[in-house]
């Protein structure tokens, strides 16, 4: 009996040691854990939200962390179902590329109430609370357009302005800037939205240009709307001062070649690398800046 009762001590002892050991495995392990971002991206049917996503991606493997993307596909309902998957599958942190910044807030407020932090990137939420907003300047870019314009057109130029998808807050932002110098120094003869599309920019332009002859300048909220633009006034055979936004690759040789006369350039691609090195010092419980702005650059031909 005394044999076996100093066999069993002695195999308590063992097992308590191993799973000591394992217990403290664990929790080492738990320390190390990274977690995973979320990133919903907007679209990627339009160069500078790929430039973004690109970005994200990279500093994401230079930084050696996980992340799940998504595609919303400039759909508001199928951003908030991806969202919802990612929350549900334990991102750590979520950054989101609004499609509109109305319909965002419920994600954003549903992410708050699981405690996962969010980001937001180009575009803001309008409810919900954000740890961080990455975005350019985007009332200063529509304000630089406008100054542009009035610039090389003259003072009381007639214009016409191609507005981004109604509810985006680079929508409001650059069309505020805008007509903060355009109302003053500008005759803005029409405005209406063709939603940040190429084949919308042209059909929107060229039915502005046949109502309003006279219109000399055409500022787009964005540089694809504004490439829509070119063409249009190329079917309509006519000389247009075109400012786009954004800085993409096709707007920039177009304002090379001469037929697009500015694009207010983003950088995309910083934003996206930005937005992740944010939410790895979140998830550290490290503290962020609630603004972080990526500077604007104007680019002209000369």
């Amino acid at each position: 009996m005394k044999k076996l009762f100093t066999i069993l001590m002695m195999a308590l002892v063992v097992i308590g040691l191993v799973a000591g050991c394992g217990s403290d495995s664990k929790k080492d392990g738990g320390d190390q854990k990274q977690g995973t971002i979320g990133f919903s991206v907007s679209t990627q049917n339009n160069p500078f939200f790929v430039s973004l996503k690109k970005g994200v991606e990279e500093q994401a493997k230079t930084m050696g962390l996980k992340v799940k993307i998504v595609d919303a596909q400039n759909d508001p309902a199928k951003q908030a179902n991806d969202i919802s998957d990612l929350l549900e599958s334990g991102v750590t942190v979520l950054i989101v590329n609004p499609v509109d910044s109305a319909a965002i807030s419920t994600s954003v407020e549903a992410a708050n109430n699981k405690k996962i932090p969010v980001i937001t990137v180009d575009r803001s939420a309008d409810k919900g609370t954000v740890v961080s907003h990455i975005a350019s300047d985007n009332v200063k870019g529509g304000e630089m357009a406008a100054k542009l314009i009035a610039d090389k057109m003259g003072n009381g130029a007639k214009v016409a302005e191609l507005e981004g998808i109604p509810g985006a807050s680079a929508t409001r932002e650059r069309g505020q800037g805008f007509h903060n110098i355009a109302d003053k120094m500008l005759t803005v003869v029409t405005k209406q939205t063709a939603e940040f599309d190429r084949t919308k920019g042209l059909n929107v332009a060229t039915n502005m240009l046949q109502a309003n002859p006279d219109v000399v300048a055409i500022f787009a909220h964005n540089d694809e709307m504004a490439l829509g633009a070119i063409q249009a006034a190329k079917s309509a055979g006519k000389q247009i001062f075109i400012v786009g936004f954004d800085g993409t690759e096709d707007a920039q040789k177009a304002v090379q070649d001469g037929t697009m006369a500015a694009t207010i350039a983003q950088q995309p691609e910083l934003m996206g690398k930005l937005a992740v090195e944010t939410a790895a010092k979140v998830v550290k419980g490290e503290k962020v800046e609630a603004k972080i702005p990526a500077e604007l650059k104007l680019v002209t031909k000369q």
